[in-house]
């Protein structure tokens, strides 16, 4: 027990020895030295604290109320803000004194859209009874890897198109690490060229403002779904004072989204470089990388490559580059959540102005952005912005990356012109419905973009076309769905999904979406009190999530009426 004497005090005639420990549970020592081992001589500064409840669940497999204890105490936090941040993550399994401990070993089971499409509700019911005590079986939210539908994760390890043999073969071997991903490394990338186009910038051969041109003359626009223009926040943040920061989003949860996924498998250094010229553009010295927990593979592979960056550096002044770690939040997704993940804290949208390009990462101005805008802007220097703009449908000027799930016979991310339809998307890159499905709705923007059914199939896809449907784009998660599937069953399980998510700060969202789940279960829908319900959420929701979360009943009420008579 620790324990810091303190001197008598006296009070009126009669003298009182004060308390010897503090209220609460006391630090054990086995907790403390423990937790001191698994940080060694790391800083103990307070942004750090979700890296290390990781440090402690990897190994323990779970976070005891002790280890809570003696992590506070060694970082300087109070108990109950380590407590309310490990238990606002899914990922972190605390266990207080005398509850069980989880199992040895869990397997997670998506029960998104298209696993539960792919048969994901049947595959965890046979889990659930072929599993012994020592396995865990949990129902998640999306993981990135729709296209395999359905997917379990076995430990850290993915399987996709998973069925029980898979699985329990896995569990057998014990296989519960990463998998192998092969993308192009540092030494490949440097050879073939790269790094230059930075190099270059940072000896001045690249005018800043030309390039600031150049993002705007290409159109590219933030591709984590709000769609802002690169070049006007590169300016917007280059006119605030120093020092400022970068954050860059790696988090997409939004269902159906796996495009930053697949980029980061293949060529991450094309994206790292990207990140350095948008730094060198900004005058940017010190970066922070979110990555969702679970793309586990990948957060191996950057960390390695990071390592090789700063160990032979394309020039002298790198900025200091720092990856870190989500602990399972969609929420995180949100520019605001995410700084506040990346300070060590819940995972909590602000209150907006000030704006994070104002007050952002530790309140400096941060230029906010999703992977894939910066894993185009060494195209668009290299080769012009006519690589963006020469592209393009009915109307529309660009590139985007559809991650396209569901029921199509070649899934996964499809670099198309912006603007081409649902129609064009199912026939010309992704091989046709499959056997015996007929084409009946999707939706164009993940969970939260709502549902149009295939009479709309032919309206164009990118920003600002599908507003006047009540639907958008966003980052251009696509699941299709066909006429063996039903629209309000997939809208009650994107619901479900928002209340799982919701980060509880605002009631419209936190409320809301709860109630709109068991309304939404009821054989027939009460519409005028679901879109009373809905327009709340939508009036007064701090951020996006309760604003948009609406979107598929809402779609549902409108273009699929039959499914509910």
């Amino acid at each position: 027990m620790i324990e810091q004497p303190i001197n008598a005090q006296t009070t009126g005639k009669k003298t009182k020895l004060a308390r010897v420990t503090s209220k609460g549970r006391q630090v054990d020592p086995k907790a403390l030295a423990e937790v001191r081992k698994l940080l060694g001589n790391a800083s103990r500064q307070k942004d750090l604290l979700i890296e290390y409840l990781h440090k402690i669940q990897d190994f323990y497999k779970y976070i005891s109320a002790h280890h809570l204890v003696a992590l506070a105490y060694e970082m300087k936090l109070s108990r109950a803000e380590v407590y309310e941040v490990a238990t606002f993550y899914h990922h972190f399994d605390v266990i207080k004194e005398g509850d069980a401990t989880p199992a040895d070993l869990t397997v997670r089971v998506c029960d998104s859209m298209s696993c539960e499409m792919a048969g994901a509700d049947d595959l965890i019911a046979s889990l659930e009874k072929a599993m012994g005590e020592k396995v865990r079986i949990q129902r998640v939210p999306c993981i990135g890897r729709c296209d395999k539908a359905p997917v379990a994760v076995v430990g850290m390890h993915p399987v996709e198109f998973a069925d029980v043999k898979k699985v329990d073969e896995l569990v057998e071997q014990g296989v519960t690490e990463p998998e192998t991903i092969a993308p192009v490394l540092f030494e490949q990338y440097v050879a073939n060229g790269g790094y230059s186009i930075y190099q270059q910038c940072m000896a001045g051969q690249h005018n800043v403002e030309k390039v600031l041109d150049m993002m705007d003359d290409s159109g590219l626009r933030g591709l984590g779904g709000a769609g802002f223009p690169v070049g006007r926040k590169w300016r917007i943040v280059r006119d605030q004072p120093a020092p400022r920061l970068m954050a860059v989003n790696i988090d997409e949860g939004e269902p159906g989204t796996f495009k930053d996924k697949y980029y980061l498998d293949r060529d991450p250094h094309c994206f790292l470089e990207g990140m350095l010229i948008a730094a060198w553009a900004v005058d940017i010295n010190e970066i922070y990388i979110y990555l969702r927990d679970e793309y586990a593979a990948i957060r191996v592979m950057l960390e390695q490559e990071l390592d090789k960056l700063r160990a032979h550096p394309p020039v002298t002044n790198l900025p200091k580059i720092h990856l870190r770690r989500g602990a399972g939040a969609y929420i995180c997704g949100e520019e605001s959540a995410m700084i506040e993940s990346i300070e060590g804290k819940r995972g909590m949208p602000r209150l907006r102005p000030p704006f994070v390009a104002q007050v952002g990462l530790f309140g400096r101005p941060t230029l906010e952005h999703n992977m894939e805008s910066l894993y185009w802007v060494r195209d668009i220097l290299e080769k012009g912005p006519e690589c963006f703009t020469d592209h393009g449908r009915h109307g529309r000027k660009g590139l985007r990356s559809f991650s396209v799930s569901g029921r199509v016979n070649n899934p996964g991310v499809h670099l198309a012109p912006a603007g081409i339809t649902m129609r064009e998307l199912i026939d010309e890159y992704c091989g046709g419905m499959l056997e015996g499905h007929e084409f009946y709705g999707y939706f164009p923007g993940g969970a939260s973009g709502g549902i149009l059914p295939a009479s709309l199939g032919d309206v164009p896809l990118d920003f600002d076309t599908l507003q006047e449907y009540g639907c958008f784009i966003g980052s251009a998660a696509v699941i299709v769905f066909s006429d063996k599937d039903k629209a309000r069953d997939l809208a009650v399980n994107a619901m479900r999904f928002f209340e799982d998510e919701s980060c509880g700060q605002c009631t419209p969202c936190r409320v809301g979406t709860a109630k709109a789940v068991n309304l939404m279960k009821q054989s027939k829908w009460d519409e005028p009190l679901l879109e009373e319900l809905s327009q709340v959420m939508v009036d007064a929701s701090i951020c996006g999530l309760g604003q948009a979360a609406p979107n598929p009943l809402r779609s549902v009420v409108k273009y699929f009426p039959e499914e509910l008579k």
